[in-house]
């Protein structure tokens, strides 16, 4: 029994829901609010193409982990939204936020993690810096003004600072790896 065709077309779809997902995953990233509805699946697809490219169970468990922290930060996110949201005048402190950092983390991690293509790092980077360039705009909106920023300023200029190093250490290891 020739099992080859089979065991290519698993290694195609797989390679297929892995780009389709990451690129989900890049695109959601631009409105992480209402993109949380695209990141979600994408991480899902993310993590099924591994599972079904048969990949080392390590990196299995890192994608599953990964879809599962943006999926409780997801959860949190909209849930809190469903209630008001946190601060201001919802009656809850800013500390409710920080149960949307699961979403953060998993979302960074899902772009650098292992495996992750070339392509995927170096738009990781590119979205990294867009999250500085957010960052960035909103000081210089609020200095002039004396707006002052609320954590959630601090959250998206760390987030977009761990992404660019993380997919920064990733290539360069590649790098390394190759000479």
């Amino acid at each position: 029994m020739n099992t080859t065709p089979r065991m290519n077309a698993r290694s195609l779809w797989s390679r297929i829901l892995i780009i389709v997902g990451s690129i989900a995953m890049l695109v959601g990233a631009l409105d992480p609010m209402e993109g949380s509805l695209i990141i979600l699946p994408g991480s899902g697809l993310v993590a099924l193409g591994t599972f079904l490219g048969q990949s080392e169970r390590r990196w299995i468990a890192y994608r599953v982990g990964v879809f599962l922290l943006i999926a409780i930060g997801v959860g949190a996110m909209w849930g809190l939204s469903r209630v008001g949201g946190f601060g201001g005048n919802s009656g809850r402190s800013n500390w409710w936020g920080l149960l949307m950092l699961p979403y953060l983390i998993g979302w960074s991690m899902g772009i650098w993690g292992p495996g992750s293509p070339r392509w995927l790092l170096v738009l990781g980077i590119v979205v990294g810096l867009f999250y500085e360039v957010m960052v960035w705009k909103l000081v210089t909106a609020a200095v002039p003004r004396l707006i002052t920023l609320g954590p959630g300023t601090f959250v998206i200029s760390l987030l977009g600072v761990l992404t660019i190093g993380g997919c920064i250490s990733r290539l360069r290891n590649r790098t390394a790896e190759r000479q």
